[in-house]
């Protein structure tokens, strides 16, 4: 089976009788999220009121769609969306009774395969995978859905070889340096060149073109890692067997690294599509223009410790006194690379040299699983969840949470996520632990994880987001400034608050929060007056604790110097969870 599974699949389910298969697809695909209608009440992770908006947002936002309907409900729902079926997600409807998968779009872009994954789960309901595309039933493989560690270097060739191979015509099968299995696992009878398996020798520098002339067929698959510019009727593929070792002095410009990882490929002759990660020392890890340079080529970063690249000190072309000085090991570029591309992988590219920076290849027989060697750039999502009610949770948090493997936050709030943390390790603390919370996250992401905060409302209205910001800037911990964070809006309570009222904040609003652990409250004060005075819409956060029982009322003292007595004040509680009250009182 060709293809990545999708990950972060939308199970949404439409009537009744879908629920029971819901549940099970579910437990089938790990990282799920089940969709239900909010009128009929169910185990849902998220409820939903109108489905053709909800399917709309999570196709927009990239999650794989599995739909328990009809396959015309989904077509019609994403029709208008259309745009580029490469950066589409697929969509899959899955017949109600369980009998059939059917890849409604993005069949090669983890459709088909998605599909072949429900029919196997449900073998036991009699469910086939209904795949369409040509390509999958005649040949055994899709040539536009190479499996992981495999790039197109011209996609707009897959059409006419796809074709040729369809009619029964003879394609080539040219391999060089690197054996592409999966294309002989399907009913193709490649045509053999005559002249010999590598009719067209790599190029040692510069850029090389492969055509009809080179071989006795008409058009041919070439697989290799060298820079070439392929004839119309030619399909060429990169096994991602290259590793781009790179080294610097701190903060090197990014532009001087890419144009000398650019220079060392083009006088090699190497197409960067054949690298499959950029890889360095630990010191490094925080270094912006290593990782603008991975962001670039679409790749991911790993990170190797001094005594790993110690270990390939034998192997090094020169031993580096400076390197040795400022990191302990005597090559970064060229050790990184020879880590990564395991012990029969080669020096392809011997150590280059700019002004502040190294660059080194290697080359391993096989494509490479950046995730089997070294270590990965932490990632820190910052996730908003909203009030609590998984309808108000965006599918941008959804997609983040379920992307994570270590989850933190308070622990009313992670009960709240439910099913959508289900599996990934939990790190509940009590209220009040809010720095320690902050502090654990960065940690476990600095430690190369992906991890997700959970924040309540949205992270960044007085939320977590701030606080984890603030320590990044005041610690200035070089582990933390390598996490790659994000933040994802959620759904404030001002917001959920002002949606059950009407529309208050239609017009223009401030928002204060009457905690004074942080700020004093004279300047609180001066701020609810400013408002008062200003005649703004006034949304108050943190109103009353035991700590401060009074300052709800000296608040309201305040706004009625300049404000009518029967000024509506809401006061909302629990909004989007159980116990939610919200009530409407005269300002005296």
């Amino acid at each position: 089976m060709t293809g990545v599974v999708p990950q972060g699949t939308a199970i949404v389910v439409l009537g009744p009788g879908g629920a029971g298969l819901g549940y099970r697809l579910r437990d089938l695909l790990p990282g799920a999220e089940l969709f239900g209608p909010s009128a009929r009440p169910g185990d849902w992770d998220a409820a939903y009121d109108r489905v053709m908006p909800l399917l709309g947002d999570l196709f927009m936002a990239g999650r794989p769609i599995v739909g328990v309907s009809a396959a015309g409900i989904l077509v019609r729902a994403v029709a208008p969306l259309l745009d580029d079926k490469r950066a589409e997600p697929p969509v899959v409807a899955l017949a109600e009774d369980g009998s059939a998968a059917v890849p409604v779009l993005g069949g090669h872009q983890g459709g088909n395969t998605l599909a072949r994954i429900i029919a196997a789960g449900l073998r036991d309901l009699g469910c086939v995978a209904a795949i369409t595309t040509a390509g999958d039933l005649r040949l055994g493989f899709a040539l536009d859905e190479p499996p992981a560690g495999w790039r197109i270097a011209n996609p707009d060739g897959v059409k006419p070889i796809a074709a040729a191979l369809l009619a029964g015509e003879p394609v080539a099968l040219i391999e060089q340096g690197a054996s592409a299995d999966w294309l002989r696992t399907g009913t193709v009878s490649w045509a053999v060149p005559a002249s010999s398996p590598h009719p067209n020798p790599p190029p040692q520098a510069g850029e090389g073109r492969v055509g009809a002339s080179d071989r006795n067929t008409a058009h041919a698959v070439l697989v290799t890692d060298r820079c070439i510019s392929p004839n119309a009727d030619t399909l060429v593929f990169h096994p991602q067997v290259l590793a781009l070792g790179i080294g610097c002095k701190r903060f090197c410009p990014a532009e001087e690294i890419a144009a000398l990882a650019r220079d060392s490929l083009a006088a090699a002759g190497l197409a960067s599509g054949a690298i499959a990660a950029v890889v360095s020392i630990e010191l490094k890890s925080d270094e912006p223009g290593i990782h603008a340079l991975a962001e670039a080529l679409g790749v991911p970063t790993r990170f190797f410790p001094t005594a790993r690249l110690l270990e390939e000190t034998e192997r090094l072309t020169v031993r580096s006194q400076a390197a040795f000085r400022a990191t302990g090991c005597w090559g970064v570029a060229e050790g990184a690379a020879l880590a990564a591309a395991g012990p029969d992988g080669i020096l392809i590219v011997p150590r280059r040299q700019s002004r502040g920076a190294t660059c080194a290849l290697a080359q391993a027989p096989a494509p490479l699983d950046a995730a089997s060697f070294g270590r990965p750039r932490g990632r820190l999502a910052i996730v908003g969840i909203g009030p609590g009610d998984p309808a108000w949770r965006t599918p941008e948090a959804s997609a983040l949470l379920a992307a994570a493997d270590d989850v933190v936050g308070y622990r009313l709030y992670l009960d709240l996520l439910g099913r959508a943390i289900a599996g990934k390790r939990r790190h509940a603390s009590a209220i009040g632990q809010e720095s320690e919370r902050a502090r654990l996250a960065l940690d476990l992401a600095a430690a190369g994880g992906a991890v997700a905060l959970v924040s309540s409302g949205d992270a960044g209205i007085y939320g977590l987001a701030a606080l984890v910001f603030e320590l990044l800037d005041r610690e200035g911990q070089r582990d933390w400034s390598a996490v790659e964070v994000t933040v994802a809006p959620g759904v404030s309570a001002m917001q959920s608050a002002a949606a059950r009222l009407g529309a208050p904040l239609g017009h223009d609003f401030c928002v204060i929060s009457l905690s004074d652990l942080l700020t004093p409250w004279p300047r609180i004060h001066a701020r609810i007056e400013a408002a008062a005075a200003g005649d703004f819409v006034v949304a108050l956060y943190n109103p009353r604790s035991s700590r401060r029982p009074g300052h709800l009322a000296e608040a309201a003292g305040l706004l009625l110097a300049h404000r009518r007595p029967d000024t509506p004040v809401a006061i909302a509680r629990n909004l989007g969870r159980a116990g939610e009250t919200c009530r409407v009182l005269r300002l005296d």
